[in-house]
């Protein structure tokens, strides 16, 4: 069984480079993200692949339409296997209660998670597409949007976890991205966390990619992270 934390970011542009990676990790001691950039390269094939080689795969396509269109997408992502599919919550909640009843209906029902606010975004670009507040505002408000229609969780970045943790409860999964090891580079990465301090303050599973990709040992640089991570 898979109780690893830890959900690997294949950021790569083909095909080749993404299963070469992958051929070095375990898929019972992490998790793997196929984001719109591989996706949009190698299409539903990588998809089933990484399926067929045993790996929890999360979807991570945040669909963002009209209700329908979504609830399609979802459904359509369910049949490829993957363990783990998002949307934005921002979409409104018709759209995520389509998606939900979509993957509800599905024989694979893959976890459903809503996007709140991109951890690349500071308070001065919110304001300027017209949020109002502090990004931490308009997580909690999305996250409890979100958490009204049924989804299984967010992802947000490691600073709201503790504010979210108590405001959602135990059962409501937290997906941080924006997570760095001590001495990583920030990248593009605006609210950040060491592994250790995300879960510490509540997440359930961390999305790390350039510290574990970009790395010359990609399984010892998953082991080390892994290893001190605390037991909760």
């Amino acid at each position: 069984m898979n109780n690893s934390k830890v959900i690997i970011a294949l950021d790569f542009n083909n095909m080749g480079t993404a299963l070469s990676f992958v051929l070095q990790l375990d898929p019972q001691k992490c998790r793997i993200k196929v984001g719109k950039e591989l996706f949009t390269s190698a299409g539903p094939k990588i998809v089933e692949r990484f399926v067929g080689m045993g790996f929890d795969v999360f979807l991570d396509l945040k669909f963002h339409d009209i209700p329908n269109t979504v609830a399609k997408a979802c459904a359509e992502a369910a049949k490829l296997g993957v363990w783990m599919v998002n949307v934005h919550a921002s979409g409104g909640r018709s759209m995520m209660i389509a998606a939900r009843e979509a993957i509800d209906q599905c024989e694979n029902k893959p976890l459903l998670i809503g996007v709140t606010v991109l951890t690349s975004l500071s308070a001065i670009e919110l304001q300027e597409v017209g949020v109002q507040g502090t990004p931490e505002e308009a997580v909690e408000r999305l996250a409890k949007l979100a958490q009204s229609t049924g989804l299984d969780g967010v992802v947000c970045s490691p600073l709201e976890t503790a504010k979210l943790r108590k405001s959602c409860g135990d059962g409501f999964l937290l997906v941080t991205p924006g997570v760095r090891p001590k001495g990583s580079a920030q990248d593009d990465q605006t609210r950040i966390l060491t592994p250790e301090d995300a879960i510490n303050n509540g997440s359930d599973y961390l999305v790390i990619g350039r510290p574990i990709t970009q790395a010359d040992d990609p399984a010892a640089a998953l082991n080390v992270i892994s290893t001190a991570l605390p037991s909760l």
